[in-house]
């Protein structure tokens, strides 16, 4: 990837009044028993290493015997609010097996494994710092994309569920080879679409590492899915192309692939069925995602070059001189998606003003 695409180090934006009315609001904004911070008092810990001996830049921690008690029964309630209905009728069949840090990456994430004793099931839980950028494309792959996302804010912290499915670097380097020629021009299409979801919604630095790709069954075939995991990049940067996975160099294998598979009129087809889906999700969440726009049109979450730079960047692609009018990032994410509802769904703008 051009090192110039994208900054080395985005700062975390604190969540405003705003923002956390609106996570209150949908039911995101709840008390926990347990804040990020907590978690930094490990004592020590165990590198974890992959099948091949890789160093996985995870680090399996633990705690001190005086804690250790406490901790894990704040995760086991913490797992009931996110997955239940919060009682605690079903913390006894609950056991805390890891509790994981991330050494790499702006979150430094906790994972934390939580098993059913009854019938030897588990889950995968995060626990992060909270910032505003990563709630805003949280909340924005929810209302916009065909996926759902499960997730809790109190004050400073961040409780995520677990995505599912095979990270796309792992995906690319074993698997893609030996699927089929059918598959691949699924998973081409699937591609052409993902790449069109995260443009129109601004979400940025879409490497092979920071999606996943979902498997489903069918009775004759199987089909593929991408659903990004990592939301830290949403309307931060300035370059447009960081919007696009195509322009990533870690996604060249899918890019080349797709060019040599699908048509020209194909590509463009599926990016307009995108288009149009998006419009579709967006008229159906008016109320919410006018609410979620408003808190970003009164935000901060990037810097004055890249507003400038990217407003500027999106008018030279689309034309459209309401770009050159946007102030902050909210407001260009606003006209972004006005641009697709009056383009591909034939309804009169509704987003803010």
């Amino acid at each position: 990837m051009d090192k110039k695409l994208m900054s080395k180090k985005k700062p975390a934006y604190p969540i405003t009044k705003q923002l956390s009315d609106y996570l209150t609001t949908h039911s995101r904004n709840i008390k926990i028993p347990i804040f990020y911070d907590d978690l930094l008092r490990f004592q020590g810990a165990i590198e974890i290493y992959d099948e091949a001996g890789n160093d996985t830049l995870w680090i399996s921690t633990y705690f001190a015997e005086h804690e250790r008690e406490e901790i894990e029964m704040s995760l086991k309630r913490m797992y009931t609010i996110l997955h239940a209905d919060g009682s605690d009728s079903t913390i006894p069949f609950l056991n805390i097996d890891a509790i994981d840090f991330c050494t790499f990456g702006n979150t430094k994430p906790f994972r934390i494994k939580i098993r059913n004793i009854l019938n030897d099931n588990y889950v995968y839980l995060y626990v992060k710092k909270a910032d505003a950028s990563r709630i805003y494309g949280l909340e924005l792959e929810h209302i916009l994309s065909p996926n759902h996302i499960n997730f809790l804010v109190h004050k400073d912290t961040l409780i995520e569920e677990h995505i599912s499915g095979i990270p796309g670097d792992v995906f690319l380097e074993e698997e893609l080879d030996n699927c089929s020629h059918q598959a691949k021009m699924e998973i081409a299409k699937e591609f052409v679409k993902f790449n069109e979801r995260c443009f129109s919604r601004l979400l940025g630095d879409m490497r092979s590492y920071n999606y996943v790709f979902v498997l489903t069954h069918d009775f004759d075939r199987i089909q593929y899915r991408i659903r990004a995991i990592d939301f830290d990049q949403q309307s931060f940067e300035g370059n447009p192309k960081v919007y696009k996975p195509q322009f990533l160099k870690e996604n060249n294998k899918l890019v080349d692939m797709t060019l040599e598979l699908l048509q020209k009129e194909s590509i463009e087809q599926y990016k307009k069925e995108e288009r149009s889906l998006l419009a579709k999700r967006a008229s159906s969440e008016k109320e919410r995602l006018n609410f979620l726009l408003r808190c970003m049109y009164n935000d901060t979450i990037s810097t004055p070059d890249k507003i400038k730079e990217l407003k500027n960047g999106l008018f030279k692609i689309t034309g459209d001189i309401n770009f050159k009018k946007a102030t902050n990032m909210g407001k260009i994410l606003n006209t972004a998606l006005e641009f697709i509802i009056r383009n591909y769904k034939n309804i009169n703008p509704y987003i803010i003003k």
